[in-house]
């Protein structure tokens, strides 16, 4: 096999896979909306079961519902019937994956959880099997063909499946109002825990602020520039920022002019800068900064008055940027 005989095998199967999910795009209506409808009007969990590849995808589904504001787990058709059905509640809605749709095991589990008077979603490639006919929503994941040469190992069908998945998460988060601080209590370890429970105001500077009066000079200006890590912020008597020098706006300065230290500082302040607010997500003023090519910002209260100062290499250095 060459080179270029692997690369087309591999676009050949993005290519397919691809086009099932337009395809499931294109599918997808009210059954969807009445999937979404059940889970977020139920007040128990989402029980998720497969066999196989599905049962696989159907972990995955779980997590994702789970860490997104949606209780669910995962429960195995097999050992549901040995004793794990005990941790099925009547409250609870049940998600059931299966291409055929005509999984022995999964519809022996099927028949247990309508005894239980459990609601129930299919999500399956056969519109028209079983499993689809008897539950109360059926989530259309039907496939032409899948990205296996032989068309058996389950390739295009699993992607297929986890789109749904994940639509149905997605759907859910915003139906509920899942926030960011949400997602931040759920997700406290490593670097997605530090950048969603970081604010402003555990990264900023607030001490020996870089500030100028009215009347300072261009002289006075590059100076603080040159000791407070390039920005100089005039204030007024109220300490309310009116305008903002940073090291590129000296830069563009200098450009222009002859002799910069004798140019009035009002001509080369901004006086409508970009600014933070102390109890915003750190991450959110790191997406400022970086579009705007900004490396230090002015922190303000409501009043517009100067709290403190966000540096970017200080951002950096709490892995948040």
């Amino acid at each position: 096999m060459t080179h270029a005989d692997a690369i087309a095998r591999g676009r050949r199967v993005l290519r397919l896979e691809r086009e099932a999910l337009e395809l499931t795009e294109e599918r997808l209506g009210d059954s969807f909306a009445a999937a979404v409808e059940l889970i977020a009007h139920s007040r128990g969990r989402v029980i998720v079961a497969g066999v196989g590849k599905s049962g696989l995808i159907g972990r995955k589904i779980a997590a994702t519902l789970t860490s997104t504001g949606t209780p669910a787990t995962f429960l195995h058709p097999v050992d549901s019937v040995h004793g794990d059905l005990g941790i099925v509640g009547p409250e609870d809605v049940a998600l059931l994956l299966s291409k055929s749709g005509e999984s022995d095991e999964l519809l022996v589990l099927l028949d247990a959880l309508k005894r239980l008077g459990v609601r129930s979603i299919a999500l399956t490639g056969n519109p028209a099997s079983a499993l689809a006919r008897h539950c109360d929503v059926s989530l259309d994941g039907y496939v032409r063909e899948e990205a296996c040469p032989h068309d058996l190992a389950p390739t295009t069908s699993t992607t297929v499946a986890l789109a749904l998945g994940d639509a149905l998460a997605v759907a859910l988060l915003e139906e509920k109002g899942f926030r960011r601080e949400d997602f931040a209590r759920l997700h406290p370890g490593g670097q997605l825990g530090r950048q969603l429970v970081t604010t402003v105001r555990d990264v900023m500077v607030a001490d020996a602020l870089p500030t100028l009066a009215a009347g300072d000079t261009m002289r006075q200006a590059v100076v603080l520039l040159a000791e407070r890590r390039g920005i100089a912020i005039r204030v007024d008597g109220e300490g309310r920022v009116t305008g903002v020098m940073t090291a590129g706006d000296l830069a563009r300065a200098m450009e222009r002019e002859d002799d910069i230290l004798g140019v009035d500082l009002s001509r080369v302040l901004n006086p409508n800068p970009r600014t933070a607010s102390a109890s915003e997500l750190a991450s959110a003023v790191v997406h400022r900064m970086e579009t705007f090519g900004i490396m230090a910002m002015p922190v303000v209260d409501e009043q517009q008055r100067l709290e403190g100062v966000v540096h970017l290499h200080d951002l950096m250095r709490a892995r948040i940027a």
